[in-house]
């Protein structure tokens, strides 16, 4: 025996009408409860940073060859722009216990 499907209530009906009614209204600025446009916006703008990134490593890279190329090692470099991010309190401490543990080993 087959059922048959039942409606829906009155309420549900008004409230799917409406809601398809707003999206179609809405298409450019706001879809399902999201303002699309401002969604575009920041999409846009994370994109354009990722190739400012992009473009910025490959400056950081060239430079890094030509440092090496100049006979820096690279990887002391890349050290040294390490520790000068941090705080000085922080590469004192650091320092601190490689020393202490250096000389724990007999180094």
């Amino acid at each position: 025996m087959a059922r048959t499907p039942k409606a829906k209530p009155a309420s549900l009906q008004t409230t799917g009408r409406a809601m398809s009614q707003a999206a179609t209204k809405n298409d450019d600025t706001e879809v399902g409860g999201i303002a699309a446009d401002r969604l575009r916006s920041i999409i846009e703008r994370v994109e354009r940073l990722e190739e400012e990134k992009k473009a910025l490593s490959s400056d950081i890279k060239d430079i890094m060859a030509e440092a090496k190329s100049a006979g820096f090692d690279v990887k002391v470099i890349r050290q040294i722009l390490r520790i000068r991010k941090q705080e000085p309190a922080d590469v004192e401490e650091q320092e601190t216990l490689l020393d202490l543990y250096r000389r724990a080993l007999g180094m």
